[in-house]
């Protein structure tokens, strides 16, 4: 729940094509080799390459994402389409469209990523790509596919900021509804520098793109706004040394750290944080449910049983920034998708649930938009779409001209004891503290850390 699991917060939990795509044309030619009309109703199929991990230890955060995608495809839809999280073919109808969805398994694995897309796009001849889960799998499927292809490619929920921050990523074809860490940094670091009194911080994160970011943003963030950044540090995953780095950042004077990191290093650094003496705070993100049941078992573990108010308050944790959760966002689109996806999976939506629910809204939005299932149209109308489906509200979504990156709200709240049935963790966010406009959440186009150019 805090930190940066593939995905991210102050506390760090956690990702455009270089071929030019002529999107404007009127009857352009689809991938199967029909011609297409931008003005009459679309019908046909869009085939739709899939690429997240379902298999392994961390399989649930690609379940998590293709549940969401699937969600948004059946809020379109008329029908119940839940399918398992799994390899194969899945199809579902909309309108006149079917949508054939082709799974392949990433294994969290850049390589396995890179052969998957590149046997979808040249063997499946898929009209869209949608994933990954992990950054760098992500980074490597547009840089080696995605670019070359000219293939509408939908990143989520990879988070790294520079996919849509870096001129080596961003491209006319790539897209990414699914929030990243540069607006878990902009709106949970803002809220730290405007409402609480921490004045310097310390930063940790992975040695890794995901980590890597997750501290740039953050540094970037919080100096912008008279904090004093009083040291960081990179250690490799599963790090379980503790100890002695927060002892430095005590010693460096430090009022708040923030670690980007995932489930593999988080229950470590917790332990250690809450069985010492420290003096600072740790801010972060809601993570997903699996790193929040582990944190949550650290905290019984440490503090003890039950778990209550009075102790999760006194623990120097929070507050917390969450890109979506199920209890976040009070609207008729999020009760729906919470009732449907609770139903379908047993499970209430999390982390990545709402960017990817959203991915699959857009993209069925530029289908009935362009009147086309060509891959060249469809790019075409998702560039600066407001997505009108999404379970932050209607028009919750807004994909920016400058690098495709989809803007949306995002929440702060605090840490709290669970009572929801369909969360399997000892600890849940609250009702919002606050919630961030979406105009206050992602990097500006004149800001020196956007190197897009689209």
């Amino acid at each position: 729940m805090l930190a940066s699991v593939g995905a991210a917060g102050i506390a760090g939990l956690a990702g455009c094509s270089g071929g030019e795509s002529d999107g404007d044309t009127e009857g352009s030619t689809g991938t199967d080799g029909t011609s297409t009309s931008m003005n009459a109703e679309a019908s046909g199929t869009v085939k739709v390459g899939v690429l997240q991990p379902v298999s392994g230890n961390l399989k649930y955060y690609g379940e998590q994402a293709l549940w969401g995608f699937y969600q948004g495809l059946s809020y379109k839809s008329d029908d119940d389409f839940a399918p398992p999280a799994e390899t194969g073919t899945h199809t579902v109808t909309v309108g006149d469209v079917d949508y054939e969805l082709l799974v392949r398994d990433t294994q969290l694995n850049p390589d396995e990523a890179q052969t998957a897309a590149t046997d979808l796009v040249s063997s499946e001849d898929v009209d869209v790509l949608f994933g990954c889960t992990s950054s760098a799998s992500a980074t490597r499927v547009i840089n080696t596919v995605a670019k070359q292809s000219g293939v509408t490619t939908l990143v989520g929920p990879a988070a790294s900021a520079d996919i849509t921050s870096n001129g080596d990523t961003c491209a006319a074809n790539v897209f990414r509804a699914s929030e990243n860490v540069a607006m878990d940094a902009r709106s949970g670091g803002q809220y730290v520098a405007d409402n609480t009194d921490v004045s310097k911080v310390y930063l940790f994160g992975a040695d890794y793109s995901f980590g890597r970011s997750v501290v740039n943003n953050y540094q970037s963030v919080l100096e912008a706004n008279g904090i004093e950044i009083v040291g960081k540090k990179f250690v490799p995953q599963e790090y379980s040394e503790w100890e002695g780095l927060l002892d430095n950042a005590e010693s460096a004077g430090a009022e708040g750290i923030v670690a980007g990191f995932t489930v593999a290093t988080l229950p470590q650094l917790f332990t250690t944080f809450l069985n010492g003496d420290y003096s600072f705070r740790v801010f972060g993100g809601f993570a997903t449910q699996i790193t929040t049941g582990i944190v949550g078992q650290t905290l019984q573990k440490v503090l003890g049983e039950p778990l209550t108010a009075e102790k999760l308050s006194n623990a120097k944790l929070g507050p917390f920034t969450t890109r979506y959760h199920w209890n976040q966002y009070d609207n008729e689109i999020n009760s729906a998708f919470v009732e449907s996806y609770t139903d379908a999976y047993g499970v209430v939506p999390d982390l990545f649930s709402s960017g990817t629910f959203t991915a699959s809204s857009a993209l069925v939005q530029a289908v009935e938009a362009s009147g086309s299932t060509a891959s060249a149209d469809i790019s075409a109308e998702l560039r600066g779409m407001v997505v009108a489906d999404t379970p932050k509200g209607a028009d919750g979504y807004a994909f920016q001209e400058y690098n495709n990156q989809a803007r949306s709200q995002m929440s702060i709240a605090e840490l709290t004891v669970n009572d929801e049935d369909n969360w399997n963790a000892a600890i849940k966010p609250s009702a919002p503290v606050t919630t961030v406009d979406a105009e206050r959440t992602t990097i500006p186009s004149d800001a020196s850390e956007m190197d897009c150019s689209l």
